[in-house]
């Protein structure tokens, strides 16, 4: 399977997520007041788990979830898994943000899951809100493919839209990016630093990821692929030594792979 994860999570309904989280919600509670709002994320995470496990509430840290590509593999780890069924990401920072929320939301659609919760324990009182997606593993494999205005090798077209039939939407760029670059290159890192000129003068080194000697790749998983966005992208390539970039943006329902040229 191209994703996988020993535990199988359930669809669950809004009522039997909040029974879960009532009974959790306390034990990160007395967590937090026992250690205080100073300490690394591991040392919560081993504590809360402590707590559930001697409640009796069957919980697990740092689940793997695995997902392959043709050659390609890579381990994500989910913080704390619930009754084997919710996912809890925990977090020690200022705020939670919506980029949180957007990992957690990665995390159920890896696993098929469709409520899970973040929970911030470096604030002052615990920090926490409820992440839930209506989209499942099919929804997210019915997407359309448009590479109209790509001049790339067909084999890369077809290495694109097999990932994302494998893996479905919704995912993180970097995720993405790093498949298609270890599935041409071998090098799921391959970045370097390339000079830049504006006006003729050299204004220091930008950094790209390479998917040929002469070809960048830039992976985005935008709302819409805008006209605006592909001008940021010609004039990036215009001012670098490349001759081309493939740009390629996966969002939900819609694929679009585009050849960017030097003018």
């Amino acid at each position: 399977m191209p994703i996988h994860c020993n535990i199988d999570f359930p669809r669950l309904s809004e009522d039997e997520m909040r029974t879960i989280d009532y009974a959790v919600m306390r034990h990160v509670f007395d967590t937090h007041n026992e250690l205080g709002r100073l300490c690394d994320e591991s040392v919560y995470q081993r504590g809360l788990l402590r707590r559930l496990q001697l409640a009796g509430i069957e919980a697990s840290i740092e689940v793997p979830v695995w997902l392959t590509f043709r050659e390609f593999s890579i381990q994500r780890s989910l913080d704390l898994v619930v009754a084997g069924k919710v996912i809890y990401e925990l977090k020690t920072v200022a705020h939670l943000l919506k980029s949180h929320e957007g990992q957690l939301l990665e995390y159920l659609y890896l696993v098929n899951s469709n409520r899970g919760k973040l929970v911030n324990f470096r604030s002052e009182s615990v920090e926490s809100r409820y992440v839930n997606t209506t989209f499942d593993r099919s929804t997210r494999q019915g997407f359309q493919f448009d590479q109209a205005d790509f001049t790339g090798h067909e084999s890369l077209a077809r290495l694109i839209r097999e990932l994302v039939e494998d893996w479905g939407t919704g995912l993180s760029a970097s995720l993405y990016r790093r498949a298609i670059l270890g599935s041409v290159s071998g090098a799921v890192d391959s970045e370097q630093l390339l000079p830049m000129v504006a006006e003729g003068q050299a204004v220091g080194n930008q950094r790209f990821h390479l998917l040929y000697s002469h070809t960048g790749l830039g992976v985005t998983t935008y709302a819409e692929a805008s006209l605006n966005n592909r001008r940021d992208f010609e004039k990036l390539i215009g001012a670098s030594p490349l001759s081309e970039l493939y740009w390629i943006n996966i969002h939900h329902h819609h694929v679009r792979l585009v050849t960017i040229r030097k003018p």
